[in-house]
């Protein structure tokens, strides 16, 4: 059974309690907010580890909420919402949000996106006996802290860039495929994920390799996928 903290920001009733039912069949503790505003200091007070986010909500768009907790938190946010066009998918996960469920869905479907989000967590907070720092040349990685330096200068990376990061540290030396690394980042795998991710690499990679630093810390392997070397 899961110990994570879920915080599920719903104002439809039935969809509420589905989802408290859910949660609490399957040993999750959670907390419920009917509203953005509340959303944001339930956030704040209690520092849940994983978001469930309806966009439709009474008093600010969920997409507004994504961008403030994106202002000081990399909290996984699943967005779950009956908006189904590409344009609102995009905008929520430009935004920040890190997974995208649309309504209806499955009560299965909702516990596989959680257990996935849970591996991802467990990459960026560095569990499982790993130290908590990562050193890579003149790369370093707080996992704690969620902050990545290069030459002891913090790099601005969005969450989707940190995430890819922090997946290549704590797999180094290793080729991972595109389906591995989407499957690992959004919980699944499409052409427009693979596309995506290749813009993610490409300014991942601008912001690691710039002009200062001549090291090459990620490979490609063409048509297979990426490798972070090991630099001595």
């Amino acid at each position: 059974m899961s110990n994570s903290l879920i915080l599920v920001v719903e104002d439809d009733f039935s969809v509420r309690n589905l989802m408290k039912t859910t949660l609490k069949a399957n040993g999750y503790r959670f907390l419920l907010s009917e509203t953005g505003n509340s959303a944001v200091m339930e956030t704040a007070s209690h520092n849940p580890d994983i978001m469930l986010l309806d966009l439709g909500l009474p008093d600010i768009d969920g997409v507004e909420v994504i961008k403030k907790i994106r202002t000081w938190s990399n909290m996984p946010i699943i967005v779950i919402s009956a908006r189904s066009e590409d344009t609102d998918k995009i905008a929520a996960l430009d935004a920040g949000a890190d997974d995208y469920l649309t309504k209806p869905f499955s009560v299965d479907e909702l516990l596989a996106r959680l257990r996935a989000t849970e591996r991802r967590l467990e990459y960026m907070l560095g569990i499982n006996g790993e130290s908590h720092i990562f050193v890579n040349g003149d790369l370093k990685i707080d996992y704690p802290a969620g902050c990545a330096y290069l030459k002891g200068v913090q790099l601005h990376l969005t969450p989707i860039e940190y995430k890819l990061l922090c997946l290549f540290s704590k797999n180094i030396g290793k080729v991972l495929t595109h389906t591995y690394i989407t499957q690992q980042i959004w919980g699944r795998t499409s052409d427009g994920d693979i596309a995506s991710l290749r813009v993610y690499m490409a300014a991942l990679r601008k912001k690691l390799e710039n002009k200062e630093n001549s090291v090459s810390y990620i490979q490609t392997h063409i048509g297979i996928g990426y490798r972070m070397f090991k630099v001595v």
